[in-house]
């Protein structure tokens, strides 16, 4: 089935510099992948990626995490809670295919994706940009008898604080990162009196950064408090990393949005007057957001990220200017077609923590095969503005129970105890039909079992021209 890729050879596993320049050679556009039993799909992923027999065997693995590993990650382990890992397919950002691995359990999610990066793919594919790993670590200082002088103090220490700090993490320092400035604020009234807010910026390269950053700022807190002569408080990472920005931008061809009877123009507008109902109210622009988030979240998580600092810093950035507003702009360019723009503070790394200590977010990091940080944060904004167009899309064309109803169907099938092999002509019969029941698709199944068997999926081809 692999052809000429031979996914346990020298070359496909020689590398990670090496599977990167492999992978150039192939696209991310995989007609008729969702037809494939989900190993087939797995091995088509490993000649992509150039995954190894064990990488591909942990990918498809039920749950790819043991009990034993499980409890040294945390307190109280009774077992290993499993989610679906899905493929999204079609990417193309910054000039380069990408699969976008993505766990998550809720129906639609992986399709929307991959439907919205094709549409964004006929215009060239998303571009993106970030900004350095820079991450905040805050010192709460408190009982100060002259806050104003306290701050001019910290500020005239800053070379040693910062010096201090990096003496934490020799790593990290020797990598080009580290701590890079120090911020005061001033706070004259709050529940409990003044306060000082010292701010430690800290660049922490290919890591999220949470424990550098905590570990640093609580090695410069002793000496905060005796150039302050007050008492130190809290010491911890902020998650509104907003000097870690991620932007993602794309154009959906008009052409593309000339769907359910509409004309291009039309399609467009819609999309656009749904864009302007999160601009304009918080209840929709909440939900507007989710939307992104369901994409970003699900990458995080595939790759081990603490996709709960992500949600955080994304909320927070959202209502930066004292009302909540959508993270995502969708316009009408200049050509007529749909423009959509995405910025977001992003903490996500590529070593440290689960990234490493999971073996399947391992393996999805190398499916993705991000060289650092920063490049992981660019395609997960990238997936969220491709979520978000795929969620205004099913909104304002179809609406999102009509978009869900085949997704539906397949839970409904499972529930009836359809068999895998017959799932889909269960679910074909039912959203025909428009009936998505249980009781349907158990009757639907007993007529399927009377008339024999139906055709299966035809496997991927592991060679290029299969490929595209």
């Amino acid at each position: 089935m692999l052809g000429d890729f031979d996914r346990g050879s020298p070359k496909a596993a020689s590398s990670d510099h090496g599977a990167r320049e492999d992978r150039l050679e192939h696209s991310s556009r995989l007609p008729g992948f969702y037809k494939l039993s989900p190993q087939e799909r797995a091995e088509c992923v490993g000649v992509f990626a150039g995954l190894t027999d064990q990488e591909i065997g942990i990918l498809s693995a039920e749950g790819g995490l043991s009990l034993g590993r499980a409890n040294r990650m945390i307190e109280n382990v009774v077992g290993v809670h499993g989610l679906p890992l899905g493929i999204a397919t079609n990417f193309r950002i910054n000039g380069r295919d990408y699969l976008i691995p993505m766990a998550v359990e809720e129906p639609s999610i992986v399709a929307g994706l991959s439907y919205a990066a094709k549409l964004v793919r006929e215009s060239g594919g998303f571009h993106t940009s970030a900004d350095e790993p820079v991450m905040i670590g805050q010192i709460q200082v408190l009982d100060v008898a002259d806050p104003a002088t306290a701050r001019q103090r910290v500020l005239a220490a800053r070379d040693e604080l910062l010096a201090l700090a990096n003496e934490q993490d020799p790593i990290i320092v020797r990598l080009g990162g580290g701590a890079r400035g120090i911020k005061v604020r001033l706070v004259r009234r709050s529940p409990v009196g003044p306060m000082l807010i010292v701010h430690l910026i800290y660049d922490t390269r290919d890591a999220m950064g949470a424990n550098a950053v905590n570990t640093a700022v609580e090695a410069i807190s002793p000496l905060v408090e005796e150039v302050t002569g007050g008492r130190v408080g809290l010491r911890i990472l902020s998650n509104l990393a907003d000097r870690r920005l991620a932007r993602a931008w794309g154009v959906a061809p008009k052409e593309a949005l000339a769907l359910e009877g509409l004309t291009a123009q039309q399609g467009v507008q819609r999309l656009i007057e749904a864009y302007a109902f999160a601009l304009v109210d918080p209840y929709r622009a909440a939900t507007h957001n989710k939307g992104i988030m369901n994409g970003i979240d699900a990458v995080a998580i595939a790759t081990g990220n603490d996709w709960r600092a992500v949600e955080a810093g994304a909320h927070a950035y959202a209502a930066r200017s004292g009302r909540y507003l959508p993270l995502s702009t969708w316009e009408r360019n200049a050509d007529g077609d749909l423009a959509g723009s995405i910025e977001l503070p992003l903490s996500v790394g590529t070593v440290g923590g689960a990234t490493r200590a999971h073996p399947k977010a391992r393996v999805a990091l190398k499916v993705l095969g991000v060289a650092t940080g920063r490049e992981l944060a660019q395609v997960m904004a990238a997936v969220g503005l491709a979520q978000n167009l795929a969620a205004l899309r099913a909104l304002a064309m179809e609406g999102i129970q009509r978009g869900h109803m085949k997704l539906h169907a397949r839970q409904v099938a499972m529930a009836a105890r359809v068999p895998e092999g017959l799932v889909s002509q269960v679910v074909e019969r039912m959203v025909a039909e428009g009936v998505v029941r249980v009781d349907r698709a158990e009757t639907i199944l007993l007529e399927l079992r009377a008339s024999g068997p139906g055709e299966s999926a035809r496997p991927c081809n592991g060679g290029h021209s299969g490929w595209r």
